[in-house]
């Protein structure tokens, strides 16, 4: 009971990270499962067919890389208005400012069916043709909210004695920006553009209203669900999840020897 004392609070954090990646471990189990039926729910005999011949079942590599396309340029848009617009609720006094600030964060807190409902209503009286830009619209849109909130909070916290030495030592404002503000707001950036980059690839719900004929790939997965899951859905998730975890440690290792390399 005391070892248990002394630490509950790292028993408690490894037990958390179990039940969050345990479906991670049941979805990489199963890409190498043989299924007898048409569902790969049920484990039967292992087998690296899957693996070999990730695109073995129709549209699954198209709408994969629809996904990641439209994921693409929906974080690149977000990431652009959001930086900006992140930078002027900060930097910059005008009118309405307040209400501003509080309508960029609606996305949020509003949940996704009416979000997508209202979007398809826009839409539908504009008489835009449901699909690829559409889509893209609507993930720029609930995008935007999350690069502003992550781009904000690193400008807050900026010193403004930094860029003031800046100026100080003749530079102009350009290289101020690039050199001093940007390397600084870079980390709330580039989290807000893998936040945006994950919630588009995975949004479904908003994706299915907006879609019209486009069929991306979590919208590949609802419809195998409903007649039977191929292997190869859990060989695109753990992929994904891989190269995931691969990124967070490739990050990990860079911050922490930029850390140690700065003069103490």
């Amino acid at each position: 009971m005391r070892w248990l004392r002394r630490n509950l609070v790292t028993v408690l954090g490894l037990l958390t990270l179990a039940y969050l990646v345990l479906p991670n471990v049941v979805v990489t189990v199963f890409s190498f499962n043989n299924p007898s039926g048409r569902f790969n729910y049920a484990w039967q005999e292992f087998s690296l067919d899957a693996w070999k011949d990730p695109c073995g079942v129709a549209d699954l590599c198209g709408s994969l890389a629809l996904s990641l396309q439209i994921a693409l340029w929906a974080t690149l848009g977000a990431t652009l208005l959001g930086t900006a617009i992140a930078f002027a609720l900060v930097r910059y006094r005008f009118r309405a400012r307040g209400a501003v600030n509080s309508l960029i964060f609606m996305p949020m807190a509003m949940p996704e069916i009416v979000m997508a409902a209202s979007l398809l209503a826009l839409f539908l009286n504009m008489g835009v043709e449901l699909g690829f830009w559409t889509i893209l619209i609507a993930h720029v849109m609930f995008c935007l909210s999350f690069v502003v909130a992550a781009v904000k909070a690193r400008v807050l916290s900026m010193d403004p004695r930094l860029e003031e030495a800046a100026r100080d030592l003749y530079a102009s404002p350009v290289q101020t920006f690039l050199r001093v503000t940007l390397p600084i707001a870079a980390p709330g950036i580039a989290a807000g553009a893998l936040l945006s980059f994950a919630l588009s690839f995975d949004d479904f719900i908003i994706t299915n209203f907006n879609s019209g004929n486009t069929v991306t790939f979590p919208m590949f997965v609802w419809g195998s669900a409903q007649r039977g899951t191929p292997v190869q859905i859990n060989v695109i998730g753990t992929a994904m999840f891989v190269i995931a975890v691969l990124v967070v440690l490739a990050a990990q290792i860079v911050g922490n020897r930029r850390k140690n390399a700065q003069p103490k």
